[in-house]
């Protein structure tokens, strides 16, 4: 598959978004880990505000940064949810209350834990009609979400926006699950070069899981490590290099993902 890039979004400790982080990916900058500060969600009515957990505001936030680079409307863009499992907090706050004898559980906590509740609140935010799809791969999110935008990319010929996130797990989720820090990555994605671009992707799937990229510095590579989001960050590099790169992805069922990177 061929696709190209038009405009990417980032979020962690210490990538403060894509204009501020290209320079800390591509090497010339070193990368400081930073407490992350998420914005608020003023897209979204107050009322839906009031009920956003976490990584709605973290999907959203890098969706918004990746519609700045681009002159798309989030309106007419179909959307690529991805992440490895939905809001911890709401899920860890519902196994409280289950196995507590009270086991009425809160209708805003129930629609919040379900795994596409940040694509609904980016409907909402966006006012978009605009199919959306919403999946989950373990530790393969970023790579299985990467596939499905780009084939709808060259199904529909539509631009597709990409959206991958990952939170860490409060205890006892977390022991079981560890992930260590939050991460959001966006990546507007279209078929056709035009003068937006960033870079042209050619992405197959090969059975060499063994090659698996990973990142000079030791920061951003334990991020790498241990946030299933933030496997995308190889990719992202690549990108802010602006250099032609070779990037390999883990995927499922001892696959691979290799992603041909030519900037435009």
């Amino acid at each position: 598959m061929r696709v190209f890039v038009e405009s990417v979004g980032i979020l962690a400790p210490g990538l403060a978004g894509w204009a501020a982080s290209r320079a800390v990916l591509a090497g010339t900058v070193p990368y400081r880990a930073a407490e992350l500060s998420l914005p608020n969600p003023d897209v979204l009515p107050a009322v839906e505000r009031r009920r956003t957990g976490v990584p709605v505001k973290l999907a959203i936030a890098v969706g918004q940064d990746a519609l700045a680079g681009s002159a798309r409307s989030g309106a007419e863009l179909p959307t690529v949810f991805t992440s490895s499992g939905s809001d911890g907090e709401v899920i860890q706050e519902i196994c409280v209350t289950l196995a507590g004898t009270q086991r009425q559980v809160s209708p805003t906590r129930f629609h919040n834990s379900v795994h596409n509740a940040p694509s609904g609140y980016w409907g909402i935010a966006m006012r978009s009609r605009a199919p959306s799809t919403s999946l989950c791969a373990f530790d393969c999110s970023f790579a299985a979400g990467l596939i499905e935008a780009a084939t709808q990319v060259g199904v529909s010929g539509d631009a597709v926006l990409l959206i991958a996130y990952d939170l860490p797990y409060p205890e006892p989720l977390r022991s079981v699950r560890p992930v260590s820090a939050p991460f959001g990555a966006a990546l507007l994605l279209t078929r056709d070069r035009d003068s937006r671009s960033i870079a042209g992707l050619e992405i197959a799937v090969s059975r060499d899981r063994g090659r698996t990229s990973s990142l000079d510095d030791a920061g951003l590579e334990s991020l790498r490590r241990e946030n299933p989001g933030a496997r995308g960050l190889p990719l992202l590099a690549a990108l802010a290099r602006r250099r032609p790169d070779d990037v390999v992805l883990e995927y499922v069922a001892g696959n691979a993902i290799d992603v041909a990177v030519s900037p435009c």
